[in-house]
């Protein structure tokens, strides 16, 4: 149960584990069986006459199964919530988690898929293997840098939407709760330099979106200081990172980062010095986002910042990943996306902040993750960047 203001009440150990006992997914039939002639329609001998239709012509499988509307939540366990590298396994339930989060909110057939491998070209060749089983792959829980290089790879494997949530969900939301901020102190992006705390799976994908929505400047930290070019032992993707963020040409660690900057966004799991962020410009903006202790506590942050969010629920602007991917892979599989692009997550940004545009305020940047309107409108407007795109069959 939650209170008036939306925090959600404590839960005890016993809730979670009977939330949790026998798993959290089942499978519902479509078509009800209560006669000798449902059964000869959805079974034998009904079946063969549909199996035969799809081995003479392929595309009728979108229509006759449930392959073109089935997500598939794909995990190894090697970077499960705050946990760690805890094993395929125990993600399992992280997984249903996900599945019964799109059924939910994005109205769609999802099912965890936890692998007990975490060699890339492994956990491809599977996918590949299974793809007529399913149309669209969510990637979570996948460990830095490996993430990249499996995303990477398996795009270029599959003819259907991929996405790693713990990369495009992150930033999908962070955009939008950003703009959700500068609106309502009337301040433009263009003009704003954001240190970002982190340079993993998020951390990278934040940057890379804000790039792309026109940030005026970003400057990244991993755990030995500032990424910028010239520095030793960076790998590929920080490398990348080096080359187009930190215009100001910064060296040294998050004091010398955060001197004159508009924005703090933490994606690292490491605490900081609340000092800190008095070095920041005037009336900052601080996204603390990591779960389930954020960088600064929110009220300690509110003494140097006009907005603070977490990824908390039981504080104020939630940046949760629920806002997003239901209807990123919703709109994709509506429009028959072959991909999702850079241009369809930053529609699913700008759908999100649409739907909190009538009560914007400091403690309100974003929508809540159970506002039921979030995921259709998230939904047509990637499905229309699709389209534009021309991604789409």
């Amino acid at each position: 149960m939650s209170d008036p203001t939306g925090a959600v009440a404590p839960v005890t150990d016993e809730e979670i584990f009977t939330g949790h006992e026998g798993g959290k997914l089942s499978v519902a039939a479509t078509r009800p069986i209560s006669s000798p002639r449902d059964l000869s329609i959805a079974y034998t001998p009904g079946v063969a006459k549909v199996s035969r239709a799809i081995a003479e012509d392929a595309a009728k499988a979108k229509r006759y199964t449930w392959a073109d509307r089935l997500v598939v939540v794909v995990s190894d366990g090697t970077a499960v919530l705050g946990l760690g590298d805890i094993g395929a396994g125990a993600s399992l339930p992280v997984m249903e988690g996900k599945s019964v989060l799109f059924k939910t909110f994005g109205g769609l057939d999802s099912i965890p898929l936890v692998l007990d491998t975490t060699d890339v070209d492994e956990i491809v060749e599977t996918l590949v293997r299974l793809r007529p089983s399913f149309g669209a792959v969510n990637l979570e829980d996948v460990s830095a840098p490996r993430c990249f290089e499996l995303e990477d790879k398996l795009k270029e494997a599959l003819d259907c939407p991929v996405m790693h949530d713990d990369q495009h969900g992150t930033a999908i939301v962070t955009l939008a709760a950003l703009r959700g901020a500068n609106l309502v102190l009337d301040r433009s992006i263009a003009d704003q330099r954001v240190v970002v705390s982190g340079a993993g799976a998020a951390g990278v994908a934040c940057a890379k979106i804000l790039q792309e929505a026109g940030i005026g400047d970003v400057t990244v930290l991993d755990s030995r200081g500032i990424i910028h070019s010239g520095r030793d032992g960076l790998n590929p993707v920080k490398e990348r990172l080096a080359a187009t963020t930190n215009k100001a040409g910064l060296r040294g660690g998050l004091a010398e980062a955060l001197e004159g900057a508009d924005v703090f966004l933490g994606l690292s799991g490491a605490t900081i010095d609340e000092s800190l962020l008095g070095r920041m410009a005037g009336g900052g903006i601080v996204f603390a986002l990591s779960n389930p202790d954020p960088e600064v506590h929110p009220e300690a942050a509110a003494r140097y910042a006009s907005i603070v969010a977490t990824g908390r629920s039981d504080f104020p602007n939630q940046i949760n990943n629920v806002l997003a991917f239901p209807g990123v892979f919703r709109g994709a599989l509506d429009s028959g996306a072959r991909a999702i692009t850079e241009n369809m997550k930053l529609a699913a940004a700008e759908a999100i902040v649409s739907v909190a545009m009538d009560d914007l305020g400091p403690d309100r940047i974003v929508p809540s993750p159970l506002d039921p309107r979030v995921a259709p409108e998230v939904a047509t407007a990637v499905a229309k960047a699709a389209e534009a795109d021309g991604v789409t069959d």
